[in-house]
């Protein structure tokens, strides 16, 4: 050890160890210490009680998204349907098998709204690029700018998180 480095462990004479010099600031020291404490104790409790509340939101959000992609791919059935209708309606030939393709719709329409599952895409709505993809312009002097003018595939929600966007010509004034 050098001559110019001094050790902790010597004590120097009238000095106690860590010994505050009265009662009082003890007692100050005490206090302060137990109310580190109470504000790290405050502080993991309110840690433990978001924790419990972030992980009861995702298992409500897992249990309400769980049927997502199963949804997501029976939409094409959907649409398979609604091609079937329009290709069998106006045909005498094919009218019992319209009624019947059209019963099926229905019921698995009503499934899936019971599921949460809305259908949206409608001619004339306002355009909106969260909702709707936009496939090209057409020109229907009837509505205004920016609205669906044509709608080619409907889209889908699932309890308001979108499964599928509409697909749409968007009409412009002036577009042929």
């Amino acid at each position: 050890m050098a001559p110019d480095e001094k050790r902790d462990d010597i004590e120097t004479p009238g000095q106690a160890p860590d010994a505050p010099a009265t009662p009082e600031e003890e007692i100050d020291r005490l206090r302060a210490e137990l109310a580190a404490e109470a504000d790290r104790r405050l502080r993991s409790l309110a840690e433990t009680e978001n924790l419990k509340k972030r992980l009861l939101k995702e298992k409500e959000d897992f249990q309400k998204y769980a049927t997502e992609s199963l949804v997501a791919e029976l939409l094409p059935v959907l649409d398979h349907l609604d091609l079937a209708l329009a290709h069998g309606k106006g045909l005498a030939a094919c009218k019992d098998f319209v009624v019947g393709v059209d019963m099926t719709r229905k019921a698995f329409v009503d499934i899936l709204s019971r599921h949460g599952v809305t259908e949206f895409g409608q001619v004339g709505e306002p355009f909106s690029p969260e909702t709707h993809e936009a496939l090209g312009m057409a020109a229907n002097p009837g509505l205004p700018d920016d609205a669906v003018a044509q709608v080619v595939q409907k889209g889908f929600t699932l309890r308001g998180r979108l499964l599928r966007p509409a697909k749409v010509m968007v009409n412009k004034a002036g577009t042929a």
